[in-house]
């Protein structure tokens, strides 16, 4: 049996009587003078309970995830002998046979889809616990392909399973290099890093209990815009403390260093491999990346949503964090869902949500799967393709922390440093900010409370590079002759703190005579990021929650489905950075 798309998995938690609309409340009515009073209110139909004493929402079952577990294809690989051509190609390369057998590397022919028909090519066996799990296929024309439905991992992860050390490079030649010059903790990342700054690390956490046990960790990236991108996103994923950089000179990769300088000297640079610089402390040449990219393109654009009209007021940086506001009802929480939603769509953002405003959570994950799919379907279509496409897409990218006890802003930034580390969250949403306490300093006045608590947010977002979205009610809205004045940033229950120190402050204010949303930049950081007090209206689409531009006084609603009919610039198959002379095999 199923209901709103999850199977049940135990009916009936509270043993109640399934005939009848009414009961009393599992939660309160114990503690209650009038135990038998029948306060909760029963929804078969949706499996809740609603309690008219305590407020309390209760879900009649426990559920299984509609969504099976990912299940991989295992390959079918049919190697045959290497062939003395490309073997002295690899030995042109300074790889030897030894290395080739022991690394497992074999040829054969498959099916290139940059061709269009089966050719030879060099087969690299990604194995796990030696049982073959993936192939990249490279041929003599620098194409290549991984196995199709095939678990991605690190190539040669069964060389560190047992070491407390590792080498990381970015392509399986620089993986053979090292192991020619005696280093054989090494490993590669499947495919390679690009120069956008959007760094897709989604195989680190099916593995990354291997580096766990890890005293140091030796980044070998390659020496370009890309590889400085990965090494960045390792550090956030693995932590600094942990990290040793790898200086490979002047050449590109560890294979030309290892063709240029020798195996004794490549091993070398592991031996002098370097601390990762210490947080919180910079030095010159630890920024001069970053300010020669300043004085040759100039300022960096922010982070944006996909939304017309906002996103010409409003983005962001990482190490960041924005506050919303607005009235009760006005819809800051679905504001932020869509913002949460841009970012994935833009940039492939993960989220991590630790939100009271949004429970049951089954909801929540309903109204994110309606923003993408962009209807509410009826329950025929939950079953459908596109429907749980977009439903697997929110299981993948969207994170929920939860708390039975209740939230405590320590433990949740906690909670949020493992996501960070183990499925790589670039987003955290705190709703609201007053559910969410700072336990420990809750004796302190309003200003110091404040004050220690949004310096725990900034600090979090500095040290993980990630946007923290802090949604915040305003104090008793005030009126005048029935219409409630707008709020502004001082209004923000917590005093003046939250003005002076917060980034960035967004108001959602709703006007129900017009029907409309105002969504205004009441404080942005830099001048290049927005427009202090620029504000721009919206329509909101009951049919799937977005807000939507208003043309010509009417809202141009869009229905389509984002994830069909919006290409992600993160999915786009990546360019490997993996060096090949032109042969024939």
């Amino acid at each position: 049996m199923e209901i709103n798309g999850f199977e049940i998995e135990t009916f009936n938690l509270y043993g109640l009587d399934t005939r009848a609309k009414k009961s009393t409340c599992p939660k309160c009515s114990h503690t209650r003078k009038k135990k038998t009073q029948k306060c909760l209110m029963l929804d078969w139909e949706r499996g809740l309970g609603t309690c008219q004493h305590c407020g309390e929402v209760l879900q009649l079952h426990s559920y299984k995830s509609s969504l099976a577990e990912k299940k991989y294809t295992i390959p079918k690989a049919k190697p045959i002998k290497m062939v003395d051509k490309v073997v002295s190609w690899f030995m042109k390369r300074g790889i030897s046979k030894s290395t080739i057998d022991t690394l497992k590397i074999s040829h054969g022919q498959e099916y290139m889809p940059q061709v269009n028909k089966e050719v030879n090519v060099i087969m690299f066996n990604y194995l796990v616990d030696n049982q073959l799990v993936n192939i990249k296929y490279r041929d003599s024309r620098k194409n290549f392909k991984l196995y199709k439905g095939a678990q991605k991992t690190f190539y040669n992860i069964d060389s560190i399973k047992e070491t407390d050390t590792c080498v990381v490079v970015e392509g399986e030649i620089d993986c053979a290099s090292y192991h020619e010059a005696g280093v054989h903790n090494v490993i590669s990342v499947p495919n390679g890093f690009n120069a956008s700054g959007q760094i897709n690390l989604d195989y680190l956490t099916d593995y990354y209990s291997y580096f766990e046990n890890k005293e140091k960790i030796y980044l070998a990236l390659d020496n370009d815009e890309a590889g400085e991108n990965g090494k960045q996103e390792f550090i956030r994923r693995l932590g600094s403390d942990k990290i040793y950089l790898v200086d490979l000179k002047d050449c590109k990769d560890a294979n030309e260093f290892l063709i240029k300088y020798g195996k004794a000297e490549l091993k070398e640079t592991i031996n002098q491999a370097v601390p990762c610089p210490i947080e919180n402390v910079l030095r010159v040449s630890d920024v001069i990346a970053d300010l020669d990219d300043f004085y040759k393109h100039g300022i960096k654009n922010g982070y944006k949503i996909g939304l017309n009209g906002f996103d010409n007021i409003f983005s962001t940086y990482t190490k960041q964090f924005i506050v919303v506001t607005g009235f009760p009802s006005s819809g800051k929480s679905d504001f932020v869902d869509q913002m949460t939603i841009g970012y994935n769509m833009m940039y492939g953002w993960k989220t991590a949500y630790a939100s009271t405003e949004n429970y049951p959570q089954y909801l929540h994950v309903d109204k994110l799967v309606r923003k993408l799919y962009g209807a509410t379907p009826n329950y025929k279509e939950t079953k459908t393709k596109n429907w749980l496409a977009c439903l697997e897409h929110i299981n993948k990218n969207f994170f929920f922390i939860d708390y039975e006890q209740g939230f405590n802003l320590d433990n949740v930034l906690q909670k949020a440093e493992e996501l960070v580390k183990r499925l790589g969250i670039r987003c955290l949403v705190i709703d609201p900010y007053n559910k969410v306490r700072d336990k420990e300093n809750l004796n302190l006045s309003i200003t110091d409370y404040t004050n220690i608590y949004l310096n725990k947010i900034d600090s979090f977002c500095k040290k993980h590079d990630v946007v923290c979205i802090l949604v915040a009610h305003p104090t008793k809205p005030q009126s005048d002759k029935g219409k409630l004045f707008e709020p502004t940033f001082y209004d923000v229950k917590g005093g003046g703190e939250f003005y002076d120190m917060s980034p960035h402050g967004l108001l959602v204010h709703r006007d129900y005579e017009k029907g409309t949303v105002k969504i205004k930049v009441l404080k942005v950081k830099f001048g290049n990021l927005g427009e202090n007090q620029a504000q721009v209206f919206y329509g909101w689409n009951v049919n799937n929650g977005r807000y939507t531009t208003i043309k010509e006084g009417n809202p141009a609603w869009d229905n389509t489905n984002w994830l069909v009919n919006k290409r992600n610039p993160f999915e786009i198959s990546k360019t490997l950075d993996i060096e090949f002379d032109n042969i024939e095999l």
